[in-house]
């Protein structure tokens, strides 16, 4: 055991909250190890914030709300599948919007109830791994014991940004990503095979929430023959609307645009009648999830939300137009199957990539509590996995307490990339 840095905590608790994402367990092992070595404690917290944020009228139990992490959890784990402390979706900061609800007692008292969980487990810092909604919930926490009066016990909070979507500011590539898009892009690759055998079409739907990383990286690696993200959304694929003061949620992009649905369908019958022509009865689509938030509103405001993006799917609405179109176009029908991919990548063997970020990111949370003793910050990385240390104030909006997506520039490089390589029509 090495010796102690000054001012290194000495329990330190681990928190990972939202779906899973490959390389989760790397960032936990790294860290946990790198505290151990330097003689502190570590908690891992059990399946995210939800028995934290509860009301609860007894103590929080070993085995069942929490475990000390020991060095026999760690051997092999920064390859290990899945999340060795679970997960969950529970937001303690959902209520909070403005920093005023912050000294509301009933707004914040899901934040006061994790506070007086993390000082009842006796932890001096927390290491918090999730996405924009875990960076919310752990500004929000730091925030509020801003709040708490003189010589209440304090708890360091830093953060490191999770998610396959990779759609985070702050850091350029997020641990998952890579694994992500080589599942679905191997998936891609199996649906172009059918295709071509069966002579038809597959319109896969990619997981990504808004932005369209993740269909673009997939659709790059699996060799599809178009892409549409909501980047895509100008132009001909784009219905104006009149409430241009509307933003996306968790976004400061304007709903100026709805997606032209019959529009997208004919680019489609486009690409498979050009795709005849050169003798190539088959082909693949891939479309970002996203696209559900732009759906013009005779289709449903329900459809939009966050919660029943994967349960619309906006691939079976889009390839039933298509075939009904491509008929009505030919006079000939055509098999267009509509599929969703994206759950079966969150929990992939981790790509070497992502082990190394997650892995890096793990002892970043370390080095920054305990060598720069630092608090409010979130972990990041550039170039040669360089860390650096973002604060949640450069991440978080001032007024609104809100992050925002990080979306595809428009004629970017890699935007350019996607549409590059796939079938001109």
């Amino acid at each position: 055991m090495e010796t102690p840095n000054p001012g290194q905590p000495k329990r330190v608790g681990i928190v990972f909250a939202g779906g899973p994402a490959p390389a989760g367990n790397a960032v936990i092992a790294v860290a946990t190890s790198a505290f151990r070595r330097h003689g502190s404690e570590v908690v891992g917290i059990l399946n995210g914030f939800g028995a934290l944020q509860a009301d609860r009228e007894t103590a929080l139990e070993a085995g069942r709300h929490f475990r000390v992490l020991e060095d026999r959890d760690l051997p092999g784990l920064r390859n290990e599948r899945g999340i060795v402390i679970g997960t969950s979706r529970s937001r303690p900061g959902r209520e909070i919007s403005t920093r005023s609800d912050l000294a509301d007692p009933t707004k914040a008292k899901p934040l006061d109830n994790v506070y007086r969980g993390l000082v009842e487990l006796g932890l001096d810092a927390l290491i918090s791994i999730g996405g924009d909604g875990t960076l919310r919930t752990a500004n929000c926490l730091y925030e509020y014991q801003k709040r708490l009066p003189s010589g209440s016990k304090h708890v360091r909070i830093v953060h490191v940004p999770k998610t396959i979507d990779n759609d985070y500011r702050g850091i350029d590539f997020t641990f998952g990503f890579f694994t992500a898009v080589g599942v679905i892009a191997e998936e891609l690759r199996n649906l172009r095979a059918d295709a071509k055998a069966t002579r038809s079409y597959f319109i896969a739907e990619t997981m990504g929430r808004r932005a369209g990383w993740l269909a673009y990286g997939a659709a790059i690696a699996g060799e599809a023959h178009m892409v549409v993200g909501v980047e895509d959304v100008v132009g001909d694929l784009a219905l104006r609307t009149h409430t241009p003061s509307r933003t996306n949620r968790d976004s400061e992009r304007p709903v100026e645009e709805r997606l032209d649905i019959d529009a997208l369908a004919n680019r489609i019958v486009k690409l498979i009648v050009t795709r005849e022509r050169r003798g190539k009865e088959y082909g693949t689509v891939v479309l970002a999830e996203g696209l559900v938030t732009l759906l013009p509103e005779e289709l449903g405001d329900q459809a939009r939300t966050h919660f029943s993006l994967n349960e619309r799917g906006i691939a079976k609405l889009v390839s039933a137009r298509v075939a009904a179109l491509y008929s009505a176009q030919t006079g000939r029908s055509k098999k267009i199957t509509g599929i969703q991919l994206g759950y079966e990548s969150r929990c992939a063997a981790p790509h070497a990539f992502d082990v190394l970020l997650g892995s890096q990111l793990g002892l970043g949370a370390y080095r920054a509590l305990a060598e720069e003793g630092l608090d409010g910050h979130m972990i990041s990385v550039s170039g040669h996995l360089e860390l650096k240390y973002v604060p949640f104030s450069e991440l978080i909006d001032e007024a609104t307490l809100q992050t925002h997506v990080r979306f595809i520039d428009r004629g970017s490089d890699f935007h350019r990339l996607a549409h590059d390589l796939g079938t001109r029509i």
